[in-house]
């Protein structure tokens, strides 16, 4: 059990440079909705602490603080059990009724207080029911606010990583109705899904860039990517953000393909750039679940492997969605392990649902009075507009109020 404070990832990240170790690998890791799946985490936490060796470990911190005080124990949790803990930390109230900075302060007073020496300071996704983020009053705007705010508070005691957006943030991203239009910058960022192309445009690309600029001048220390699919467009990025003056490491987020659902439900909510040979590969064998396992594999490792030659990263992020073969079978094949995914065990994989995730997004499958359908829209008051599929006969859409739909699993 650790009894010292972490060393910060930057510091860790320049002694491995400078002895000439060249990628190493970190992971990170959501709460889990029950306590049985909590107690299944900390046995693959340190599964793949003793397997991997990772340079740190991230936990989550859930939507509109869904998972406060949970992402807090279980991040602590890391650090007791000699993981280099990176909390991941968002701009929302921690509780009603509570002082919005007052509550942030004292998570972070708790989580120094614990060892803790690393936090991913976030402006995070909106809460249950809500698709547009929205400021708590006397809270803070956006993730610079939070940097600033940590530096001002606690000085230099933590190291602080933001996020990356090689294609854009979500929200930066519009449909283009004329793809002939876009630039070669933006033709090679753009994605087309459902027969609509979408892209984060020149002029929002550059105020994206212009406020990574500010965050990291602001006191970050590392920017770790949202999951991406095409690693051309990691690498224009990083090179990138050289151009705008932006010399701390990038670090890939890399987001593990273990099932059809998933890949396709996130490629459309970060509105990702899917390479057509991987969109017509996953469309081959989306029925065939042990498929996707041993495909998630090998496409992992091709990127991996694009990425550790490209001479561009220090670390290789996994976003391991709490589960471990993806993972093992990628590090297996680039030396990071030898033998881990013999020992794979996932049987425990139904407990891995995150806390707060009950709630639905748009691409979700839910279920109502109506029947089971895809959730096409959410409005402001948490009503979804959903759609309705009937064997034979045409779709129904119908707007079903918050609390009157369920999310299936």
């Amino acid at each position: 059990m650790s009894t010292t404070p972490d060393r910060k990832i930057i510091d860790i990240i320049n002694e491995k440079k400078a002895a000439g170790v060249k990628t190493s690998v970190s992971l990170e890791y959501f709460p889990p909705r029950t306590d049985t799946g909590v107690k299944n985490l900390h046995d693959r936490m340190e599964r793949m602490k003793g397997a991997l060796s990772p340079l740190f470990t991230d936990m989550t911190w859930g939507a509109g603080g869904s998972t406060a005080d949970l992402s807090l124990d279980l991040a602590l949790h890391m650090q007791k059990t000699g993981h280099i803990s990176n909390l991941h930390m968002t701009c929302t109230n921690l509780g009603d009724e509570v002082d919005p900075k007052k509550a942030i302060h004292e998570a972070l007073q708790a989580a120094l207080d614990g060892g803790i020496r690393n936090i991913v300071a976030l402006r995070g996704d909106p809460p249950a029911g809500e698709e547009e983020w929205k400021v708590t009053e006397g809270g803070f705007a956006c993730a610079l606010d939070l940097v600033k705010y940590m530096r001002e508070s606690f000085g230099d005691q933590f190291g602080i990583s933001v996020a990356g957006y090689p294609e854009g943030h979500p929200n930066a991203i519009s449909e283009v109705a004329d793809p002939s239009t876009l630039t070669d910058a933006e033709k090679g960022r753009c994605s087309t899904l459902d027969g609509k192309t979408f892209c984060c445009l020149d002029a929002d690309y550059k105020k994206e860039m212009d406020y990574l600029k500010e965050k990291v001048d602001a006191g970050s220390d590392l920017i770790i990517t949202q999951m991406f699919f095409d690693v051309e467009v990691f690498k224009t990025f990083v090179k990138d953000c050289r151009t705008w003056g932006i010399n701390c490491p990038v670090v890939p987020g890399l987001m593990c393909i273990n099932a059809y659902a998933g890949f396709a439900k996130m490629a459309k909510f970060c509105k990702s750039r899917v390479p057509k040979d991987l969109q017509e590969k996953m469309d081959s064998i989306k029925d065939d679940s042990v498929a996707v396992k041993e495909f998630g594999i090998e496409y992992g490792t091709t990127v991996c492997t694009d990425l550790i030659d490209s001479g561009l990263i220090e670390v290789l992020h996994f976003y391991t969605l709490n589960l471990e073969k993806v993972v093992y079978g990628v590090t297996d094949n680039l030396g990071f392990s030898e033998g881990a995914l013999a020992m794979v065990n996932e049987k425990d994989a139904a407990s891995m649902v995150a806390k707060g995730s009950a709630w639905a997004r748009v691409g979700d499958e839910v279920t109502c009075a109506q029947g089971k359908g895809i959730v096409e829209d959410l409005k402001s008051d948490g009503a979804a507009v959903i759609v309705i599929k009937k064997e034979g006969k045409d779709d129904v859409k119908v707007t079903v109020a918050k609390g009157d739909y369920k999310k299936v699993f």
